[in-house]
């Protein structure tokens, strides 16, 4: 599915949730809406068969509890809001919270994670104000609610400094409330003003990871059987994510439509396969999250600065751009040792139209979403290219939706012409390696399993390839981290390439 739908999808699911908000009050979504947590297991040990212990130990007496060693804690469950005492119909009451109306929901999606990926991990309670946010300590932070989220400046600026330091956010309208959704919109617009919240495309590893989920059981009044996950980038990794639909209740095998009529949630079938899913995320990008908040070794600079040597410019477009900030480096550290250019060990980030392109000959282009390039965005490449200038564009991800806007916006940029595959025999594979064979990612060999050599496509002007795309990952190979189900070339390869590509543009 391409960006112009998902935008529509998005744009009609919040007219909805318009609608829904003004006929209701947000306390219509402060229910409980979930069993308790399971009471921690105690595991009694008999003293048969203890072997004896090096003194000062003391053996186990024969009834004595046994603590097993605690598994890592994955998820942080946010405390949040107000409490109060809920009334049932026959008169009991119970005491429930804002962050905690499905109480359960995390014990028992990780219970199954256990089960069914092996994954033992654990979560905890959190409170903001005295949480230290270092994501090595806790990798997830979980925010789940029915009535407004509200959180003061200086929590949200901890959220900010925990997300960009790799921690991931997972925010959770437990029953579909309009409410605790908007809260969570303008939460990220303050904590993130330069990263709007995207929805996450169907071809996207986090509906892929564990399970494909690509259809799924939701309300009739939802009006659409997509997954319908919100994401907020940081790199190419999705540091938050946004479900307005209720996720938590399907966890804990649990449906809320008998207290909350109007309740919008995924089934619990779905709602585990996408929770599932999310765990493996967190799990398998942690490293990957932690590599992206170190300092670039050689740093970003803006603007573009005059020099005879190489630079490597990056283009800063209104898509998700900065998609592997290591990556550069290690490429720039390969031409140095692997070739006769002189680089500049610094990445230049240039806007087009706004900054001078004078003197530059090579422009990287990367992204993992959609994209579209403005007029004079598209004049200032247009420029570019006819002064000999070289760029190539980079499918971080190889995801359909940037794939798609590349193929779009470049026939604005050179009207009547497309991208074609570069010929094997062509001399770019052979500028500084002879590449004839390529390896990738198991995700490409999942879906191509024949497919063993570079798959490049290029668009010609005036008897020069001027325009070079790579539709599978190069730059997450050149970071060399682990992209769980990412579509790319191997670290090798696509470093390989990366060098072949560079001194091409540099000497045509």
């Amino acid at each position: 599915m391409n960006g112009k739908p998902l935008r529509i999808l998005a744009a009609l699911a919040l007219l909805a949730y318009a609608a829904q908000a003004r006929a209701l009050d947000e306390n219509d979504y402060f229910k409980p809406l979930g069993r308790p947590p399971e009471a921690k297991q105690k595991r009694i040990k008999g003293g048969e068969g203890v072997p004896p212990l090096p003194l000062p130990a003391t053996p186990l007496r024969r009834s004595e509890r046994k603590r097993e060693p605690a598994p890592p804690t994955l998820i942080g469950k946010v405390v949040w809001g107000a409490e109060a005492d809920f009334v049932e119909e026959d008169g009991t009451k119970q005491r429930i919270a804002d962050w905690n109306l499905a109480p359960a929901d995390c014990q028992q999606l990780l219970k199954k994670a256990g089960h069914h990926l092996k994954l033992r991990y654990r979560e905890e309670t959190v409170n903001l104000n005295t949480f230290s946010g270092d994501p090595a300590e806790m990798p997830v932070l979980f925010f789940s609610g029915g009535r407004t989220l509200r959180l003061p400046e200086e929590q949200i600026a901890l959220l900010r400094k925990y997300v960009l330091g790799g921690g991931m956010l997972w925010m959770d309208s437990v029953a579909g409330s309009p409410f605790f959704y908007q809260g969570c919109v303008d939460i990220l617009k303050q904590a993130f003003p330069e990263e709007p919240l995207r929805p996450i495309p169907m071809d996207h590893p986090l509906y892929h990871m564990i399970a494909d989920v690509e259809q799924v059981n939701l309300p009739q009044a939802v009006g659409s059987n997509l997954p319908q996950l919100e994401g907020l980038y940081v790199g190419c990794r999705v540091g938050v994510v946004v479900s307005k639909f209720g996720l938590g209740c399907g966890w804990d095998d649990f449906t809320p439509e008998d207290r909350i009529k109007q309740a919008l949630f995924y089934d619990v079938r779905d709602a585990n396969l996408l929770g599932l899913n999310l765990v493996s995320y967190a799990v398998g990008y942690h490293a990957l999250g932690l590599s992206h908040a170190r300092p670039e070794l050689f740093g970003l600079a803006e603007g573009k600065t005059q020099t005879d040597e190489f630079v490597f410019a990056q283009v800063r477009h209104h898509g998700v751009w900065n998609t592997d900030p290591g990556g550069p480096g290690n490429l720039l550290r390969t031409l140095a040792t692997e070739t006769q250019l002189k680089v500049v060990f610094r990445r230049q980030a240039v806007k087009l139209g706004e900054d001078s392109l004078e003197g530059t000959q090579f422009l990287y282009m990367s992204g993992c979403h959609d994209l579209t390039l403005s007029e004079g965005e598209v004049r200032a490449l247009q420029a570019f290219l006819h002064r000999g200038g070289t760029l190539l564009i980079d499918n971080a991800q190889g995801l359909q939706t940037f794939d798609q806007a590349v193929r779009r916006e470049l026939k604005k940029v050179v009207p009547g012409a497309g991208l074609q595959p570069i010929d094997a025999g062509h001399e770019i594979f052979s500028t500084r390696y002879r590449i004839q064979k390529a390896s990738y990612t198991p995700a490409v060999q999942r879906l191509q399993p024949k497919l063993d050599t570079p798959a490049l496509e290029g668009l010609q002007l005036d008897g020069d390839l001027r325009i070079l795309y790579s539709p599978y990952d190069l730059g997450g190979g050149w970071q060399g981290d682990e992209h769980p189900q990412a579509k790319g070339y191997s670290r090798l390869d696509a470093l390989r390439l990366g060098v072949n590509l560079v001194v091409y543009a540099m000497t045509h």
